[in-house]
């Protein structure tokens, strides 16, 4: 049987076209969001014909050629097209059946809501569209519609493309019959609720027709990943983390700001090698999104664990887990993925953060020695916050004004050059620390 990796790149081998003139793509889609902004009295056919003749390619002198015996079959209004993979298949590092171990506690975890808890990625829908413009708005078409998910079996990947824009209510039509019919209990996208999901919604309006997805629980992935890996990674843009998180092996197949411009160049041309390597970059990025979940969701769910013992994850990891069950309230796992992570190798900038949420989490819990053994470690790195909290430990609760002077007048000394607001506190806290000192009256503060 074929692998993903072979079988993607047969894909990547019949989709790939050398790039078009990008000057007269940007041309054809400027040309579009004139006319769909100035001329509202039109409807979207006659958008597209004008489009058309406004764009057109005057031609040329060429020799002679005999007419085709047979004419071209008309384009279909759209197309689907499926794949699909068993659930042994590995996606970069990630199995593609793992996905169906996932709980509903962990995505719940993941998407920071109980609508999860009693869902798995098995009645999940991962969906991704490609479409005429980046900003969104009402002038904006969805003409691919990418969705992933698990049936029969199998991981399915179909795409729904749109050959005619005039024709993009029949495409939606089937879509929803197509949603109805697979009664998806949840939806999984990457930065959907800013783009995706509103998007698809609205075009189902203008149609006169209800998107059954709008009301389901919606895992919006980017939310996660940036925090398990923002700290981590250069950015968190899908590519780059299925490449660094995943380890698929994948390359920038094409840009996405150049899918708008490829589209509307195959509406003038009918070149449909112009949107091969859209479907490829398409299913793709299905892919990669199911691998970053089944991976996040494999280091939360271990996250839970006395023994972390997950072989993908390292220190960096373990600092964004921490990071992800503090936001969730669950300060004693946070602290303890805290704690394993400077236990290993971070950079200096992330292990300061490691500590001062640490340390604020001892100082919450009462676990003083804990807290003062890293405000202590952290005056070495010449950090002014950690000088404050010591100075109010030994002169609060230690009643050691002697200690709380010398650290005071440390940070003084550090504090003129680095933060002058520290540097008035720490200048008013020595005044009075002396006076307690001395015996004298001194109001505490």
């Amino acid at each position: 049987m074929m692998d993903i990796k072979d079988k993607l790149e047969l894909l990547k081998k019949q989709r790939q076209v050398h790039s078009r003139n990008q000057t007269r793509s940007g041309k054809i889609l400027e040309t579009w969001e004139r006319i769909d902004r100035d001329q509202d009295n039109l409807t979207t056919k006659e958008k597209l014909q004008r489009l058309i003749k406004l764009t057109e390619k005057k031609p040329g002198p060429r020799s002679p050629r005999p007419a085709p015996e047979i004419p071209p079959e008309p384009a279909q209004p759209f197309q689907v097209f499926e794949n699909s993979y068993g659930l042994q298949v590995r996606y970069g590092r990630t199995v593609l059946g793992s996905g169906l171990e996932i709980k509903g506690e962990v995505l719940s975890f993941l998407g920071r809501s109980a609508e999860f808890e009693p869902l798995d990625l098995a009645s999940a829908l991962i969906i991704d569209l490609e479409t005429t413009g980046l900003a969104g708005g009402t002038g904006t078409v969805p003409f691919l519609v990418g969705m992933g998910f698990y049936r029969d079996g199998l991981f399915r990947v179909v795409q729904y493309f749109l050959h005619d824009l005039a024709e993009e209510g029949a495409m939606m039509k089937e879509l929803g019959r197509f949603f109805q019919e697979m009664d998806f209990r949840s939806i999984i996208t990457y930065n959907g609720r800013a783009f995706d999901l509103p998007i698809l919604e609205t075009r189902f309006i203008l149609h006169r027709q209800r998107l059954r997805l709008a009301g389901l629980p919606h895992l919006d992935f980017l939310f996660a990943a940036r925090g398990l890996w923002k700290h981590k990674h250069e950015n968190c843009r899908l590519f780059n983390l299925a490449r660094e998180v995943v380890q698929a092996d994948r390359s920038e197949d094409i840009p996405s700001a150049e899918i708008p411009h490829r589209y509307f160049e195959y509406i003038r041309s009918g070149d449909f090698s112009l949107i091969e390597p859209i479907l490829y970059h398409n299913q793709e990025d299905i892919l990669s999104l199911l691998g970053l979940v089944i991976t996040g969701a494999t280091l939360s769910a271990e996250g839970r664990q006395d023994e972390f013992i997950s072989e993908m994850a390292d220190a960096m990891d373990l600092y964004g887990l921490g990071n992800m069950f503090a936001r969730a309230g669950q300060r004693e796992q946070s602290a303890r993925l805290f704690q394993r992570a400077l236990e290993g190798r971070l950079t200096e900038e992330v292990a300061l953060r490691a500590k001062k949420k640490l340390s604020h989490h001892y100082k919450k819990e009462g676990k003083w020695e804990e807290a003062v053994a890293i405000w202590q470690d952290m005056t070495s790195q010449n950090q002014i916050s950690s000088y404050r909290e010591l100075a109010i430990h030994y002169e609060h609760r230690e009643k050691n004004y002697e200690e709380a002077i010398r650290i005071v007048e440390e940070g003084l000394a550090l504090s003129r050059e680095l933060d002058s607001g520290l540097h008035q506190d720490f200048s008013l806290r020595l005044k009075r620390l002396k006076t307690k000192q001395r015996g004298g009256p001194a109001k505490a503060k």
